[in-house]
């Protein structure tokens, strides 16, 4: 591999931007290409972070032989399409969560990475964040005993507009696998998957305007878990254990501080809080590996079986809209 892995990346919304910003904190990272449906937007973002190549289609993007790695920030529908084609180009790749709307495009894409013996990861960036590392040291530890309940929770209110992609079903949209992903990865690495899960929730044009989720574990063990796109839920968890807790008072997915048994925790991050997963996509690719230790793919598969389950329970599907 060379000492400096080049870039490429898919979409140019949000998400991208503010990534992109914190892949240029990287040293051994070259930002090299951009793709946009739209050349013109392509344009705009690489000017604005100094990206070398600018392509008005993904495929362009892929046929590049420079780019090494492809970060993959599309509305979630495309996640499964734009993922298995920079696989089947030799690219490894980062793709924004959920990885893809179904098991069934999960599974081609785990295993299509496995078959080309390339690096495949799900951003969910919370499983970098110092103070969540530290946390699950803690409990590994036994300083809270052990781990009884967790409360997590992430809503924000979002008026209602078919157009908006958390509101359009024909682009992912949903509370449940934009936002409560985050409360669902935070308990499976605390407790791993549940036995059951049981969910009540609303749909609103086909998705989930909010939904609450019970996760049942072996002796007991469980997990209240909510999402929303109707009202502001605390994003924040508490841990239980049997002799203490956890507190990850707000910013679930991103904290800046944690209160363990009382004593807090406090982590000053470097950008805008995705250098850490960004580091170890670098570390993970230059060292030849396939995937991260933190973020396994079947880890990720795993999450997907909890959030799937949690959909059927409230009628929610994707595959009519799957790609």
């Amino acid at each position: 591999m060379p000492n400096k892995l080049r870039w490429g990346v898919v979409a140019t919304g949000g998400i991208a931007d503010v990534v992109t910003g914190d892949l240029r904190l990287l040293p051994d990272v070259e930002v090299l290409a951009v793709s946009s449906r739209a050349l013109p937007k392509a344009e705009s973002f690489a000017a604005k972070h100094g990206i070398p190549r600018a392509y008005g289609d993904y495929a362009d993007l892929l046929a590049d032989p420079d780019v090494d790695v492809v970060y993959v920030a599309t509305p979630h529908v495309q996640h499964h399409a734009v993922t298995r084609a920079a696989l089947e180009a030799g690219k490894h790749v980062l793709c924004e969560k959920p990885a893809t709307l179904t098991l069934r495009e999960l599974r081609d894409v785990v295993d299509l990475a496995h078959e080309r013996g390339l690096f495949f990861m799900e951003a969910i960036w919370t499983r970098f964040n110092p103070l969540i590392r530290r946390m699950a040291e803690v409990v590994a530890a036994g300083e809270i005993g052990e781990v009884r309940s967790v409360r997590a929770d992430f809503g924000f209110t979002l008026e209602h507009d078919p157009a908006h992609r958390l509101w359009n079903k024909a682009l992912g949209g949903g509370s449940l696998f934009d936002l409560g992903i985050y409360p669902v990865s935070f308990t499976h690495l605390l407790l791993g998957e549940p036995e059951t899960v049981q969910a009540h929730g609303r749909l609103v044009d086909g998705v989930d305007a909010e939904i609450g989720m019970l996760l049942g574990y072996e002796g007991g063990a469980h997990a209240l878990l909510g999402s929303s796109l109707v009202s502001p839920l605390k994003s924040g968890a508490v841990v239980y254990g049997t002799r203490g807790l956890v507190e990850v008072p707000e910013a679930l997915f991103n904290p800046s501080r944690i209160v363990v048994n009382g004593v807090e925790h406090r982590h000053e991050q470097e950008g805008a809080g995705y250098v850490p997963q960004l580091r170890e996509v670098v570390d993970r690719v230059l060292a030849g590996e396939t995937e991260s230790p933190l973020m396994r793919p079947a880890e990720s598969l795993a999450i997907l079986r909890t959030l799937t389950r949690a959909a059927e329970r409230v009628g929610l599907t994707y595959d009519d809209v799957a790609v």
